[in-house]
């Protein structure tokens, strides 16, 4: 690995090359450095504070007992809130703000390290919202659009219409409309036609005395 990568801003390459070889252990499949800011104190300092982050998670770095020890608190995106920093004559103080658990900062960051810090995490928290609310295209419920016939749509809008019209032209029952027949009595010349006929279909009278009488009948209208 090329340590020289990050010592462009000024870190200590041997305390980089130190975090890097700790860290080589602790990195997970896909999971890769993108930056490290290392404290730098007025004073000299044998073993400073520091600040790593990944693609997936940020580690803040603290040797111990002479540097025989490490103390790493580490932390994944989507376990951070926030990330601070604040601008001092020496250096600057960034604090870590997670969800849960007190603050963690480290002072005397040198101020180019601290912005460009503060930068990738803040881009580092956004993408992590985003793959939050964006679920993986396998999981994306499947859409489907439902098209209606026309003619269904015509149906519809036409119907109401034509059976409210049918209510109020309705006619009541026919046995209220029914007109009671009138029945005309016959006058007399009908009535000696008819009993004529009678005398004729009983075989009373003769063809000619049926002719005969019948025209008599008729010669008086």
């Amino acid at each position: 690995m090329n340590f020289e990568l990050f010592a462009i801003d000024g870190q200590d390459i041997k305390i980089v090359e130190r975090l890097l070889v700790k860290l080589q252990d602790m990195m997970t499949d896909g999971e890769r450095i993108d930056y490290i800011a290392v404290q730098k104190k007025p004073a000299v300092t044998i073993l400073p504070d520091s600040i790593t982050i990944s693609n997936k998670r940020i580690f803040l770095c603290e040797f111990t007992k002479l540097g025989l020890a490490t103390d790493f608190e580490i932390f994944s995106w989507k376990d951070i809130k926030d990330i601070a920093f604040k601008e001092e004559i020496f250096g600057s103080k960034v604090t870590v703000i997670p969800f849960t658990g007190e603050n963690l900062s480290i002072d005397y960051i040198p101020k180019v390290q601290a912005r460009k810090l503060y930068q990738l995490i803040k881009g580092a928290l956004e993408n992590s919202k985003l793959n939050e609310i964006a679920p993986p295209p396998s999981q994306v419920a499947p859409t489907f659009e439902i098209q209606r016939p026309i003619e269904v749509e015509i149906t519809n809008t036409y119907i109401e219409p034509v059976v409210e019209e049918v209510k109020e032209i309705a006619l009541p029952p026919i046995a209220e409309i029914i007109i009671p027949k009138i029945e005309e009595e016959d006058d007399e010349m009908t009535l000696k036609l008819r009993k004529l006929k009678s005398l004729f279909d009983k075989q009373l009278i003769t063809q000619a005395e049926y002719e005969n009488k019948k025209n008599e009948i008729l010669s008086q209208i």
